[in-house]
């Protein structure tokens, strides 16, 4: 397989699950969301999400979200959902939110960086979910960029950055949005936003009224 994949006029399946399985294997690779792209790995395997940190160059104590297919996916890897974030997911996923739930012993502290929350997210591209639902397990995936750098929303910007470190490279062209997703956690029953995104906080309170 070649390690530059292009699907930017049409997606190859056979080779969109050959990926998937390389992911499951612990091999690292660069491919798009709707938000930006991604740097994904097994989330599961601890050896795989160290190298993801190193390649990154990202402090070991900043969590790595987790992408998971669909929400019975959610629920295997996190434990004690409350009505509210059911809600929250309900409403806003698949698409550009990442929330933070609390996470079940299968996700490795490397990947929480130690914290009993993880945070989760069913993207919206069709390329990224398929590679989930692929690969069989949730994919640790922070934005294709070395830490501090911007997010990488086309190939040639990331190409420079990780060529000799990554192990396969999905094409398919500008992303959709060019910026993160939005990062929410449920406090005492009050959503808070962790991070902006282009989900705001006041979408998120009408949805949970």
């Amino acid at each position: 397989m070649d390690k530059y994949i292009d699907f930017k006029e049409f997606v190859d399946i056979d080779k969109l699950k050959f990926v998937a399985n390389e992911i499951r294997n612990g091999k690292i690779v660069v491919f798009p969301t709707e938000t930006v792209y991604g740097i994904g790995t097994n989330g599961l395997n601890e050896i795989s999400v160290k190298k993801l940190y190193d390649i990154r160059k990202r402090p070991i104590n900043k969590p790595i979200s987790l992408l998971v297919s669909d929400i019975s996916m959610a629920e295997k890897y996190t434990k004690s959902i409350s009505d509210i974030e059911y809600k929250i997911m309900s409403a806003f996923f698949p698409g550009p939110l990442t929330i933070v739930l609390r996470k079940d012993a299968m996700v490795p502290n490397i990947t929480t960086a130690n914290s009993d929350f993880v945070g989760i997210r069913i993207p919206e591209g069709n390329i990224a979910r398929k590679l989930v639902s692929y690969s069989g397990v949730p994919i640790a995936a922070p934005s294709a960029n070395i830490a501090g750098h911007p997010s990488g929303t086309n190939i040639e910007s990331i190409i420079a950055d990780f060529n000799d470190t990554v192990d396969y490279f999905i094409d398919s062209g500008n992303s959709k949005l060019g910026q993160a997703s939005t990062v929410v956690k449920v406090e005492n029953g009050v959503p808070v936003i962790l991070r902006e995104g282009n989900i705001s906080l006041e979408e998120i309170k009408k949805v949970i009224l």
